[in-house]
């Protein structure tokens, strides 16, 4: 019988995997595992199971929101043996899980777990750290970790746009030098992001369309400070319409970017606090981690299709290959 360690956290979202856990658990039965089920018990806990655990499990599923994502994938990736990762996404906005197109049917995505197949997927390096969908710092980043659990789960994405609205009076700006791909950018920006998603902040098609999550490369967004109510109209206006603005942002892609400032600047990952840098690299590990998804669903998500060969390198064993 395959082994399956579960984690979630109970306190994720409005609580709603509590009544049907034992459906769930009926689900991972059925499909052949023998379950060992942890329910989080304080910030980190998550990540200091997967990283302790002494047991050969076969995958490693998690429930919660995208911060309890984000502290499984950092842990497997400093795994020596690492194995799948299933989502069952419970939090407020899931992004990535958006992305992946895993339902936010609980024994929907529960079932994807269970008997899905393994999708090799890019992971961030940021410095000494890791992100699985998003690095981004500058205007409104701290929303998601500093506006209150109970507030997230009483007014949803609601509560994100009350606490950002907070900020637009006071828009912090940023002297920063861009290195990516040979090339330079320095300039003064309010937001900058480096992403690997098709949804960001719940809001789909910011960074376009033809994102794929096994490529290499990230998607990366930059906005310019606004100097007068004009541009900042004019970027307000681009960013309804999910169009970049050429003369207000720049808009690449790269498995490679640096970031200098002048100051220390507070980043966020995966909506998680990522602490504050005056540098920061960040490097795509191409396909780090393997994430359960749905078999029809292969095709949508990679550059290449269905890949047959799910071994997962090192970053080291990457560099190796790509010289």
């Amino acid at each position: 019988m395959r082994k399956m360690l579960f984690i979630y956290n109970p306190n994720a979202g409005t609580g709603v995997l509590k009544p049907k856990l034992s459906d769930v658990l009926d689900i991972f039965v059925k499909a052949g595992y023998e379950v060992t089920v942890y329910p989080t018990q304080r910030y980190h806990d998550a990540m200091e199971k997967v990283e302790s655990y002494t047991e050969d499990y076969d995958v490693v599923v998690c429930s919660g929101g995208d911060g309890t994502l984000d502290e499984v994938v950092s842990a497997m990736a400093r795994r020596e043996n690492r194995v799948p990762i299933g989502y069952i996404p419970t939090g407020t906005t899931n992004d990535f899980a958006n992305s992946l197109h895993i339902s936010r049917d609980l024994l929907e995505a529960a079932d994807t777990a269970a008997n899905g197949v393994p999708f090799p997927c890019d992971v961030g390096m940021f410095n000494d750290d890791y992100f699985v969908y998003i690095a981004a710092f500058g205007l409104f980043t701290d929303v998601s970790y500093e506006t209150k659990q109970s507030m997230k789960n009483v007014l949803g994405h609601l509560a994100y746009v009350l606490e950002g609205t907070k900020r637009l009076f006071n828009i912090p700006s940023y002297h920063i030098k861009i290195t990516h791909d040979g090339k330079e950018v320095e300039d003064d920006f309010v937001y900058g992001m480096v992403t690997n998603s098709r949804s960001v902040g719940g809001f789909k098609g910011i960074v376009g369309r033809e994102v794929v999550f096994d490529d290499g490369e990230f998607e990366v967004t930059l906005i310019k400070t606004p100097k007068n109510p004009i541009e900042l109209n004019e970027i307000i206006a681009a960013l309804l319409i999910k169009q970049i603005d050429s003369k207000h942002m720049y808009s690449f892609k790269s498995s490679h970017v640096t970031f200098e400032a002048i100051e220390k600047i507070p980043w966020t990952l995966d909506g998680e606090f990522g602490g504050q840098h005056d540098y920061v690299k960040i490097h795509n590990w191409k396909q780090g981690i393997c994430i359960m998804v749905k078999d029809e669903m292969i095709q949508q998500l990679s550059i290449k299709g269905r890949i047959e060969n799910t071994e997962l390198l090192t970053p080291d064993e990457e560099k190796k290959t790509e010289e």
